[in-house]
Order: C-alpha cells, then structure tokens, then sequence
C-alpha cells in the first residue's frame, strides 16, 4: 500500500513539472554545428540559486557541463561545446536545480543524437589525456 501511496504521489509531482526553485515548462535540445544546445523554460523560479546543466551518453554517468544564473524572462539557452566523443552519440542531458538554501532536484532528462566532424572528436580525444 505503502510503495502505491508513494508512485502516485511521484507521478503527480512530476506531472507538475515542479522542481526546488523552479517550474520546468519545455526542456529540450538539439545538434547544430558541432555543438548541443539545450533550451528550457520556466513558468516561475523563487529562492533559486542557478541551474546547472548536466550530460550523460546513454550508459554513462552525469557530468557538469555549464552553470546558468536565473534570468528574468525566464528563457534559457546553453551551448554545450565539449558534446565530441563519437561519430554518432547519443547523449542524455537534464537541468540540476539549485536553490539558495542548498537544496536540489533534478528536471526530466532529454536525449538528442549528435554528429561531430572526425576533426572535433579527434581534438577531443587528445584532450581527453591530459584530463
């Protein structure tokens, strides 16, 4: 009874869309010119501190890729310019939410499959050996 009471009650929060300093409206992203962008929306944002956004490929763990500060209107666009590890890779991202008081949550996560040129992914392997 217990394990049902708690799964309606995670459905309904995340049928909401509403995180620790923020409601999440869009979250999406996409590949252009070699890079990720990731767009997002939110209707509300109280104590929020920043968002931070996050990438994963599909069988890997979260990385922090770029920390974005709240901004009036609301609308948000960040650039991931280090989206380089394979030909054809699918990559996971989501926002980390940070409010003032230290608390966190995390909003749904979006995938977008991303080509590089043989030249990005190269320059990204060799950086990755002095990481």
């Amino acid at each position: 009874m217990k394990i049902k009471v708690l799964s309606i009650l995670l459905l309904l929060v995340a049928a909401v869309n509403v995180f620790a300093g923020a409601d999440i409206l869009k979250l999406s992203a996409r590949s252009q010119n070699g890079n990720v962008i990731v767009f997002w929306q939110s209707s509300s944002e109280s104590n929020l501190k920043h968002y931070i956004v996050e990438r994963k490929t599909v069988n890997g763990n979260f990385i922090e890729v770029g920390i974005v500060q709240p901004r009036s209107d609301r609308n948000y666009e960040f650039v991931d310019q280090t989206a380089f590890k394979g030909a054809e890779t699918l990559y996971v991202y989501r926002l980390k939410i940070v409010d003032n008081d230290g608390s966190v949550s995390y909003s749904w996560e979006v995938a977008v499959p991303h080509n590089v040129s043989s030249v990005k992914r190269t320059w990204g392997s060799i950086k990755a050996l002095f990481r």
